[in-house]
């Protein structure tokens, strides 16, 4: 019998909601006899023997009024999120959402950061799971460090650096603690189709003239990448990265407008203009519009089981296997080759047999 992977969550807004919801939602499935391999919005039922319902929220931390000192099941259901309800029933879940760092007690020395330790350590955490808010650099440090010195393998889903610091990788490495990021690419986001389409342009011997991303969101995240959104601008771009094509004249904006009515759905626009034969022009215009968390867990559920794998077994620092998960891998989409990511998943699969 599989052991659930126990997880640790820093930030109890709409992604996370999604993830309880939805795994309820495939344990529902199982419980009606449909089979893994059946299950819908699903890349790999099973990694590391870790299937998609197999996860048990064992402590979480925020600093919202409507989360922290709540019960689990009520604050990640609580305003401001807005991820809708699936029609499942879900599971109780009685830990007190503990109150998280803020800037003033960021410090390997405050009584806090010993807190949430122990919190990780006495909950017998394989895996903190950091979704706070973007351009909240300090947090990720502080967050990381704490996972750190408590054994516990981290995923940053964030475009704020963890993986990519080559100090702190290093330092992961050296205690073989899996340490995963940095930022998601969404199951079914902007940037894998617009990168997609670019390669498809390079491909073709399209010569590209420009190309822009436009997102529009109504949750939480886009109302604060309306001021936060370098690093996720920056993150972006690093996603459309591969070989042939020239990023140089891309604009992509990660929150062009927060509009509340939208609440948990993302519409994208892509516009990409090239020159083909002659130089005769070439123009592409689409609209992508999808259910933003939902989006964010159907990649947060690989990454997730891929650390845990990987603590399983005792592999320290980045896996392979995650890259495409990610808008930022550490090191870079150029440095993984298919053949490297298979290896990885291959390597963790064998753990479980």
């Amino acid at each position: 019998m599989t052991t659930r992977l126990r997880l640790a969550v820093a930030g109890v807004g709409n992604n996370i909601s999604a993830l309880y919801q939805g795994a309820s939602y495939y344990e529902k499935l199982a419980s009606q006899g449909v089979k893994e391999t059946d299950f819908v919005g699903i890349t790999r039922p099973r990694i590391g023997g870790l299937g998609v319902s197999d996860i048990e929220f064992v402590a979480a931390f925020d600093i919202h009024p409507n989360k922290a000192g709540k019960p689990f099941s009520q604050a990640v259901l609580a305003e401001p999120n807005n991820y809708p309800l699936l029609d499942v029933s879900l599971p109780t879940v009685d830990f007190i959402v503990l109150e998280g760092f803020t800037q003033q007690n960021s410090n390997s020395t405050s009584a806090k950061f010993k807190e949430i330790v122990s919190r990780l350590r006495e909950s017998n955490a394989e895996v903190l799971l950091y979704s706070l808010p973007t351009g909240l650099q300090w947090a990720v440090d502080i967050y990381a460090r704490a996972a750190l010195e408590a054994g516990v393998a981290f995923v940053n889903a964030t475009p704020d650096i963890a993986a990519r610091s080559p100090e702190l990788l290093a330092k992961f490495e050296k205690n073989n603690v899996p340490l995963i990021g940095d930022d998601l690419a969404s199951h079914f986001g902007t940037s894998i189709v617009h990168r997609e389409l670019l390669g498809l342009l390079s491909e073709r011997g399209i010569t590209l003239s420009s190309s822009y991303q436009l997102n529009f969101g109504g949750n939480e995240d886009f109302r604060n990448l309306r001021d936060h959104g370098a690093s996720k601008r920056e993150s972006k771009i690093n996603a459309l990265t591969q070989d042939g094509v020239d990023t140089s004249n891309v604009e992509v904006i990660p929150s062009a407008g927060f509009i509340s009515h939208l609440k948990d759905n993302k519409v994208a626009i892509l516009n990409i203009e090239g020159q083909g034969w002659a130089g005769t022009p070439v123009s592409v215009d689409l609209k992508l519009k999808v259910q933003d968390s939902s989006n964010a867990a159907g990649v947060i559920i690989d990454l997730i089981r891929i650390a845990a794998a990987a603590r399983r077994i005792g592999l320290g620092g980045f896996s392979a296997a995650a890259t495409r998960r990610l808008k930022s891998p550490a090191g870079g989409h150029p440095k993984y080759t298919p053949e490297i990511i298979a290896k990885s998943f291959s390597q963790l699969d064998a753990s479980a047999n």
